[in-house]
This record gives C-alpha cells, structure tokens and sequence, in this order.
C-alpha cells in the first residue's frame, strides 16, 4: 500500500517498478494499492510526513515498511515478503 497525504499524492516514481515485479511474478501473489492517510484513522500515525511510506500486509497484518521511494529496497522487501 502506497499511503500518501491529499497535499503530495501517491509516489509515482514506483509505479513503473511496480508494474514490473508484478508482471514477473503473477498478479495472483502480488497486489499494490494506494491509501490516503489523511482520510483513514488506521493509518493516522503516517500522517506529517513528506517522503512516501510504503506499508506491506500478508494475512491482514502488517508485515514490513519502507519509508521512502528507495527502488532498490522496495524490490528486495517486495520479493522477500513473497
């Protein structure tokens, strides 16, 4: 989940890899989102931040974040959560 706030939007930057690793790896193992954490209590602590923060679920519960839109490393947490 790509959790953003309204005043920067969703990191577009990622998408591109996005597209790739789950076009590599079957959509049936791999699903992306986008969250606007201004409007989802949830997700209110990644509210005040100004770099993007990307949230991994399996089985409903979080299971890693990466802060920052860092290629490299949201590769390698992508495929080591899969």
């Amino acid at each position: 989940v790509d959790a953003f706030q309204a005043w920067c939007g969703p990191c577009k930057t990622v998408v591109d890899l996005f597209r790739k690793i789950r076009n590599e790896v079957g959509s049936d193992l791999l699903h992306f989102a986008v969250a606007e954490v201004d409007s989802i209590d949830a997700l209110e602590k990644y509210r005040g931040k100004c770099e993007p923060v990307f949230l991994f679920y399996a089985g409903g519960e979080l299971v890693a974040v990466v802060r920052g839109a860092n290629a490299p490393l949201l590769q390698k947490t992508i495929l080591e959560q899969l």
